[in-house]
């Protein structure tokens, strides 16, 4: 056995079956070693058009499936363009394995042609894990310590393999001074905090009468737990946005998404609560959280470097999310007032009429928001639901109700343009029997999504279920950013840097042999979803949008408007934008003047 065949047999016996990646002569002797391993059907290898997808399908991979993520490429620019990716894993906290090519040990320091120091150039992306394998029995405690500290630490790691080294014969460590012999025996860790942490943390939120409750992606296996404790307490609960999936939207008392991409209802709990529970969560913007000195905190992380960092905490609790409520829920007492309740889903029911109203409102020719509006009860049980950076991140946090049993995620610390079509190809690739919903704005779609509908195109026809579905909200605009101009900003759009070409996606889409789907009336947008929903290979939905509905923020301050009031005179698009901005503000307030 060489050391690319031991390479490949040690990750499976760490449990690591699929493996995403792209070939070069700097991982030659991994790519054969692979294939032999993908041909006796142990391995299961999907190829990428480019590196950086691979990555990011690996982030993906471990975030919906909660296990290691694995992929590869060969030296020089095949290791660079996996960076990306990497980051996406390390700002998220997923672990990954990054296997990278290398060349010849003994031209390193030569300036070789692809040489690359790719232990500098990862220092930083994997700075809990990163080693050049110089022996080949180094290779077993390289691969070792990179799983176990990609799992137990929620990190990327990277194990560099020269390629003059991959064909050589593996061999075991010697019983030596100087050889190690590691091992791959389950990590057991305390999950709970202690007992005297637990009752101080009880008896905060048992002395709450207003408790707000923020849920982040560390919560999204603590769903019963988190349901629980407000019943119990009466509180409500906000969502991180990669902790969408966390608790079901359809509840009364849950609020939504936090942040400038969240509700009403987030914001006005957070800003009138006297008790805040924080499970899972390193939300970065404090603004939408409770003043300090407002609310007694308590907050529940696994990683202690997160507690007490986005709001001054009486309590922290370091320990598993699911775990740790579980063990708090017996030192609960039941609040029988129920008004702080009551006025929490008094504002979710109004919040939920507000947003049919702006999904309602002219526009030209469709409103984005419709597009989701009406997505929202044809999702599939158990649907996944991955969305992009942009504009589109607004709509999908705010318009779309989860409910039990779906997944739904997204490049969060990161927020990466891109990431939406490689983390639904990684979620189809793990659950082929489940539906799959890329939620793309026209720049992600153009920087990255065009490559992924290759791969798409390419492994479809395994699928036991072959529905994926990828909306393209076509407006030739970087959004976003052009919203964050105008109100940040104080200036118009800049056509030269926002303006992007227009596609024909659904075209391209059955260029590729799939199937592609145009929408630009809001009459027919139930229809284009059910078409797509009943379709018998993956979709390309392009719908036409709006540019000027502006992604309103769920409170405006008055620096903000005067900052929109500022960019008018410079808005090269100034009617379109008033009457946007208008019918959205007038939609917002209609449904109070009718109850």
């Amino acid at each position: 056995m060489n050391v690319s065949e031991f390479l490949w047999k040690r990750l499976q016996e760490w449990g690591l079956r699929r493996a995403y990646g792209y070939p070069g002569d700097g991982a030659g002797g991994i790519d054969v070693a692979l294939q032999r391993e993908v041909d006796a059907g142990h391995i299961e290898y999907v190829q990428v058009r480019h590196e950086e997808m691979a990555a990011f399908m690996a982030t993906a991979h471990a975030k919906f499936t909660g296990q290691v993520g694995l992929c590869f490429a060969t030296s020089g620019p095949g290791a660079i363009h996996l960076l990306n990716g990497l980051y996406d894993a390390r700002l998220d906290h997923v672990g990954v394995v990054a296997i990278m090519g290398q060349q010849a040990r003994t031209a390193i320091g030569t300036n070789y042609q692809q040489e690359v120091d790719l232990q500098s150039l990862c220092k930083d992306v994997a700075c809990e894990y990163i080693v050049t394998v110089t022996e080949p029995s180094q290779i077993r405690h390289a691969l070792d310590r990179a799983v176990r500290i990609a799992r137990d630490k929620r990190a990327p790691t990277v194990v560099i393999v020269p390629n003059d080294l991959q064909e050589l014969p593996y061999k075991d460590p010697p019983m030596a001074h100087g050889s190690t012999h590691t091992g791959i025996g389950t990590t057991v860790g305390s999950k709970v905090p202690e007992e005297a942490g637990l009752r101080a943390a009880a008896e905060i939120l048992n002395a709450g009468k207003k408790v707000a409750i923020l849920a982040g992606a560390g919560a999204l296996e603590a769903t019963d737990q988190l349901l629980q404790i407000a019943e119990i307490l009466g509180a409500g609960i906000a969502k991180a946005l990669l902790g969408k999936a966390a608790v079901p939207d359809e509840l009364p008392f849950v609020t939504g998404s936090i942040g400038l991409l969240g509700t009403k209802p987030s914001w006005v709990m957070m800003k009138e609560c006297d008790t805040f529970l924080m499970v899972g969560s390193s939300f970065p913007y404090s603004e939408f959280l409770p003043r300090p000195g407002q609310a007694r905190g308590v907050q529940i992380d696994i990683n202690g470097a997160n507690l007490s960092l986005r709001y001054p905490m009486e309590v922290n609790l370091q320990g598993d999310s699911a775990a740790t409520l579980r063990a708090l829920i017996p030192l609960l007492h039941h609040n029988s007032d129920r008004s702080w309740r009551a006025h929490i889903e008094k504002e979710v029911a109004q919040w939920w009429k507000v947003l049919e109203a702006r999904a309602m409102t002219g526009a030209q020719p469709l409103n984005p928001q419709r597009v989701f509006w009406e997505l929202s009860p044809r999702l599939p049980e158990n649907a996944i639901i991955t969305a992009d950076s942009g504009s589109v991140a607004n709509w999908y946090a705010r318009d779309l109700k989860m409910r039990r049993g779906m997944k739904a995620s997204l490049s969060g610390g990161l927020a990466s343009l891109g990431a939406g079509t490689p983390y639904a190809m990684a979620a189809k690739m793990a659950y082929p029997e489940r539906t799959v919903i890329a939620c793309m704005g026209d720049g992600a779609m153009q920087m990255n999504g065009l490559n992924v509908m290759i791969t798409i195109s390419k492994y479809w026809k395994q699928w036991s279920n072959p529905r994926l579905i990828v909306l393209v909200l076509n407006n030739q605009d970087l959004n976003q950013v052009t919203w964050e101009e105008r109100i940040q900003l104080g200036r118009g759009k800049t056509e030269s840097t926002q303006s992007i070409p227009d596609f024909p996606y659904h075209r391209y889409a059955e260029l590729l042999g799939l199937k592609g789907i145009y929408v630009d009336d809001p009459a027919h947008v139930a229809t284009a979803w059910e078409e797509a929903l009943g379709a018998d290979r993956p979709v390309i939905l392009e719908a036409r949008t709006d540019p000027n509905v502006p992604p309103l923020p769920p409170h405006i301050t008055l620096q903000q408007a005067k900052a929109f009031l500022t960019s008018l005179p410079t808005e090269p698009e100034r009617a379109s934008v008033i009457l946007g901005s208008a019918k959205e503000m007038l939609a917002s307030l209609l449904p109070a003047g009718k109850s």
